[in-house]
């Protein structure tokens, strides 16, 4: 006999765009298992999901409470009107998504219909949207800092003006109504208006407009890139990392090990808030079907937070030698102030040879700045973009570092080059070159890597070495005195280069 496939409709749905990402069912509930279970016995808690897309969240609480009041309310109609109209709630994130979660919660897009099982007046029952437009000020919302020039398209399409955030007082969506738990998966962010389809995180609006609520539990899962801020974020990840509520920190590196089939440069995360608790976070490593051991750990250790537990301790033992670390030599990005779409021509006469993406050709001397005065020395560089993107290649290793390589002096490169240091000789710039091909060095940059993108700022772990000798692995993992088991973990994280 065959059996039918019958699949829960959001499992399918979280799997269909990488621009909104819907949650599937099954990591609803793994953080709904943060919670304290005894929440869903109790028939006063309240739950907010104020970003609500496809109502899953709200859904998987409502199967939850539905069994947990079984033997206080114990007729289940009145018991399943208690819930919805006392202890469920959520506001949408757009008009088609309140319809979704309407549907998902009530059997019905509309709440007040004859097919609703929560019998309420109106049609949005307790899940609120409400069309709304951004505040422009100066070309951008005041709000979420959107580009007028992008969003500002009249009714005629989805404005994306988020109605969670775009107010100063949260409180009013439910008259002042308090909650002990907000929960879910905000959007994560919007187009800026930039460069070669350049995008603002805005994920962070939403944890703090959150907070203001003053729940005693909140729980939601995020993009990792906060972990090394940039772009907006570098406040968000100081206050994250000093807030000694955080009690749960689930951390994947490879958003697709979340949401299948669904890439998020820099992974994801999921925490969890509690009002009532204070001291160290209890981090977890997930990779693919695999659920790290929780390991507690301080989160404001380093400026940066190092994602992976096991590599803590490899760079405590490395960072005790007190030298100094690669972040004070390494060049702020774009060295010669040439963006990268900067192309020469085929004319050497009189003229600098420069770097492009495209290869090599020729500019004016008069085009370039030196401010950092290396024109004349021999650069080494690396692509500003981290080789492969985020996610590590089919046997599981990154490369980290592509286009690695020398320049001499009078040679210039646009902005998709990072220069690392430069040199008056071309032995220590080799020198150089052979350190930043080694494992050691990779793997140490990698830990304060969360996006593609290569700073000054990534290389604070990468210590300094003296480049009038070369180095390799080996001698390497000689001076820091490493053992087989650090050495082991660098290696099945990084791949060689040849």
């Amino acid at each position: 006999m065959e059996s039918n496939y019958n699949p829960d409709v959001l499992n399918c749905i979280a799997n269909l765009s990488s621009d909104e990402v819907f949650t599937p069912p099954e990591l609803a509930n793994q953080m709904l298992d943060l919670l304290p279970q005894d929440l869903f016995s109790n028939k006063e808690t309240r739950f907010l999901d104020p970003f609500t897309k496809s109502g899953v969240f709200l859904r998987e609480i409502v199967k939850r409470l539905d069994k947990g009041l079984e033997h206080v309310i114990p007729d289940r109609q009145e018991r399943i009107m208690h819930i919805l109209h006392n202890q469920i709630f959520g506001i949408a994130l757009t008009e088609l998504t309140g319809l979704l979660a309407r549907r998902s919660l009530y059997c019905s897009k509309y709440a007040n219909s004859k097919c609703s099982i929560g019998r309420f007046k109106t049609e949005a029952g307790h899940i609120l949207y409400t069309p709304m437009q951004h505040a422009w000020q100066n070309g951008r919302c005041k709000y979420c800092g959107a580009s007028q020039e992008v969003y500002d398209r009249g009714d005629a399409a989805e404005t994306y003006a988020y109605n969670f955030i775009h107010t100063n007082n949260p409180q009013y969506f439910f008259n002042n109504m308090t909650f002990d738990v907000i929960i879910g998966n905000p959007p994560y962010q919007l187009d800026d208006g930039g460069n070669s389809a350049s995008a603002k995180p805005i994920y962070h609006l939403f944890v703090q407009q959150a907070l203001k609520l003053n729940p005693n539990y909140l729980c939601m899962i995020i993009p990792s890139r906060w972990y090394a801020g940039g772009k907006g974020l570098d406040s968000f990840r100081n206050i994250m990392l000093k807030d000694k509520h955080i009690s749960h920190l689930i951390d994947y590196a490879n958003s697709s090990d979340c949401f299948s089939g669904v890439n998020i440069a820099g992974g994801v995360c999921y925490f969890l808030w509690n009002k009532n608790y204070q001291g160290l976070c209890k981090v977890a490593n997930n990779v693919g079907d695999h659920n790290g051991e929780y390991v507690e750990r301080n989160l404001s250790e380093y400026s940066v937070f190092v994602r992976d537990n096991n590599a803590i301790e490899v760079i405590k033992k490395i960072l005790a030698h007190k030298e100094k670390t690669m972040e004070h030599y390494v060049h702020s990005r774009n060295s010669f102030s040439l963006p990268s779409n900067e192309r020469g021509t085929t004319n050497a006469n009189g003229n600098i040879k420069l770097l492009s993406s495209d290869g090599f050709s020729y500019i004016s001397p008069n085009r370039i700045e030196d401010r950092n005065d290396i024109l004349n020395k021999f650069k080494v560089i690396v692509t500003y973009a981290m080789s492969g993107g985020n996610k590590p290649s089919k046997d599981g290793k990154y490369q980290i570092l592509s286009s690695l390589m020398i320049l001499k002096p009078q040679e210039v490169c646009t902005e998709t080059y990072l220069v690392l240091s430069a040199f008056d000789t071309i032995d220590e710039a080799q020198n150089l070159l052979s350190y930043a091909k080694t494992i050691f060095f990779r793997f140490l940059l990698l830990q304060a890597l969360t996006s593609i993108h290569i700073t000054k700022s990534t290389f604070l772990f990468v210590p300094m070495q003296d480049f009038s000798q070369t180095w390799t692995d080996e001698k390497l993992y000689k001076k820091y005195k490493l053992e087989q088991p650090e050495i082991a973990l660098m290696e099945s994280m990084i791949s060689p280069i040849n």
